[in-house]
């Protein structure tokens, strides 16, 4: 009797060593898949942006066809997993600097409009290290 209840105590200390080391992994696997889609989100928003911030430097949205509305469709894209994946700051900002992309136009070498353009870019320096922080800290 002696011998079976160590033998018991044994699995059933095992046992919990096994669920616990999967409930671990399971939970390491999660934090590492949301670590890399904040990332690859991050990553598509700011490139989207940008590029349509030097793009709209140039030229109204309007005035193009598809170039322009391909940009904003991937900004906007990027923007939604953002909403999903990040914390109220990131997003507060990520909609911030959506909302200054949109109201951007062409700079024609107006002092007003290259202040602007550079406050924008500001905005986009501040998400940036934002997002780094949230994704440093998942």
């Amino acid at each position: 009797m002696e011998n079976f209840l160590s033998v018991a105590m044994g699995a059933g200390i095992g046992l919990i060593g096994v669920v616990f080391g999967s409930w671990f992994a399971a939970r390491r696997q999660d934090h590492i898949w949301l670590r890399e889609q904040k990332l690859k989100a991050g990553a598509g928003f700011n490139t989207a942006v940008v590029l349509l911030i030097d793009y709209l430097r140039e030229t109204q949205l309007s005035d193009d066809g598809a170039g322009g509305n391909e940009l904003a469709d991937r900004m906007q894209e990027a923007r939604s997993a953002l909403y999903l994946l990040c914390a109220d700051d990131t997003v507060e900002l990520a909609d911030a600097l959506a909302r200054r992309v949109w109201k951007s136009r062409p700079s024609e070498g107006r002092g007003d409009r290259r202040a602007e353009h550079q406050q924008t870019l500001d905005l986009l320096r501040r998400f940036t290290h934002q997002l780094r922080r949230e994704i440093a800290a998942t």
